[in-house]
């Protein structure tokens, strides 16, 4: 009798787990990926393959090796479930759910001259001002997927453009918002800061100075958010990360990155 009590009490936690689990709300990332551009942004210039702002497939942000889109569909923590061309200024745009955790990850491909529009997209999405839905469709049968409309965590990747323009953001209104944001680009937490209080958002991660914005420094980031880590140890993550890739001191590496205002 005592061991069918057991196992029955077992088979009750396991049943509860699950159900909490499946009831858990999902939590989602979306990433503004600003296409490097040689032709249209005050960017370095980088050989002509990767710097077509036109060719999401070969550019530096998107398709090259530590690309967004390359480097999370090659990583064994997440499965892209989608990938598609979303409009004239958004050249693609790929869905991807963590494999072990309630997550979705949206990332968008804005042509390179479009920078201006995916600053005021990702600031927007910062202040919690809800995105165009898109419905994707049928898939898995005929099941239509809906990506959601508002961001638990906003990120811009891609060149710094408040160094070549001025940009002014209508938040609606939605300035008491508590998300957080990551902002890849050079020197982000000077230029940003203005707007970024603006929106309402929370600086999860933003640089000091220039930087490569490839996505190895993402996933770090987005890893320690996912585990709910302090913002202290993110920014040690993504330290890290940038370290080894860029090949540079953990200290360096460090000064770089900053998690506060």
């Amino acid at each position: 009798m005592a061991r069918r009590i057991t196992f029955l009490l077992a088979a009750c936690l396991f049943c509860v787990s699950v159900s909490a689990l499946a009831q858990s709300k999902q939590r989602v990332i979306h990433v503004f990926v600003a296409l490097a551009d040689n032709a249209h942004q005050g960017i370095v210039p980088v050989a002509a393959i990767l710097g077509n702002g036109d060719d999401p497939d070969r550019n530096l942000y998107w398709g090259a090796a530590f690309g967004v889109r390359t480097f999370f569909k090659k990583s064994a923590d997440w499965k892209e479930v989608y990938s598609l061309h979303s409009s004239d200024y958004i050249l693609e745009r790929s869905i991807f759910q963590n494999r072990t955790s309630n997550v979705m990850l949206i990332a968008d491909a804005y042509r390179g001259s479009e920078i201006k529009r995916a600053l005021t997209d990702f600031l927007r999405a910062a202040a919690g001002v809800p995105q165009k839905e898109l419905l994707i469709g049928p898939i898995m049968g005929d099941r239509v997927f809906h990506t959601p409309t508002d961001a638990d965590l906003a990120v811009y990747v891609g060149h710094d453009g408040l160094m070549d323009f001025p940009l002014t953001v209508d938040f609606a209104g939605r300035s008491g918002t508590s998300r957080s944001a990551i902002i890849l680009a050079c020197a982000s937490k000077s230029y940003f800061r203005d707007l970024l209080r603006a929106s309402g958002a929370t600086p999860l991660l933003w640089t000091t100075n220039l930087m490569a914005p490839e996505a190895y420094t993402l996933k770090a980031a987005v890893d320690g958010w996912i585990l709910q880590e302090p913002k202290d140890q993110i920014r040690k993550r993504a330290a890290s990360a940038y370290a080894h890739y860029q090949k540079i001191s953990d200290t360096a590496a460090l000064r770089l990155f900053s998690s506060d205002w």
